[in-house]
């Protein structure tokens, strides 16, 4: 299979951040990326394991600090079962739960720029989790929805190919952009202990999920 190829356009939508700040980063190699001639191209696995990379480490895209607390943006009633078998419909059942949360103002809008991600390149960040995430102007407040999978999702094209268990989905302000980001990296350290994945996929209630979230 031929490798795809993402335009500056498509890496700046997919990362929110402006086609000039991606230009800088190519130009410095801080983002992997190569030139057709005097263009700039991307290959889409490089730039997901780049993004993977960077949400699984402490370093961070902005230099500015925030204590992420999972308690101020997760509630119980958005920790859900998910018995979907495919990615398309847990992201559709998951998203109807966060947009519950009044942070979310319209749920249709944030079902199809999640799927919009999606699309675009695979949230799933290794070790059965993924982690889709939008930025919206009709969201008031960041805010997350817990999936817990009964099956295995095995269409989200994971780097390591195993099927995702547990979705961690986040919706945030568009002007939220270093607070988001320091989220997502919060969540994806977070769910790298091995013994808090477990108890996630065994916990029998929402507020059980919960308890261990905000450990």
């Amino acid at each position: 299979m031929d490798e795809e190829i993402l335009t500056i356009e498509e890496v700046a939508k997919y990362l929110r951040v402006s086609e000039r700040t991606v230009y800088d980063w190519a130009q410095k190699g801080e983002i992997p990326s190569g030139k057709i001639g005097t263009v700039w191209r991307f290959k889409k696995s490089e730039i997901e394991k780049w993004v993977n990379e960077r949400l699984s480490s402490s370093d961070r895209l902005s230099p500015s600090k925030i204590d992420v607390q999972i308690k101020n943006i997760l509630s119980p009633d958005r920790i859900v079962f998910i018995n979907q078998s495919t990615k398309r419909d847990s992201l559709v059942e998951l998203s109807a739960a966060l947009s519950k949360a009044p942070q979310v103002k319209f749920a249709k809008e944030l079902e199809t720029e999640i799927l919009k991600r999606e699309e675009l390149m695979s949230t799933a960040i290794g070790r059965g989790i993924a982690i889709p995430h939008a930025r919206l102007s009709s969201v008031t407040d960041l805010v997350m929805a817990v999936g817990i999978c009964k099956n295995p999702i095995m269409d989200f094209q994971t780097l390591d190919d195993q099927p995702v268990r547990l979705l961690i989905m986040i919706a945030a302000a568009y002007n939220q952009h270093s607070y988001y980001l320091q989220t997502l990296s919060r969540v994806s350290s977070k769910l790298k202990d091995g013994s808090l994945r477990d108890g996630l996929l065994s916990a029998a209630s929402a507020d059980e999920a919960y308890k261990l979230l905000i450990a």
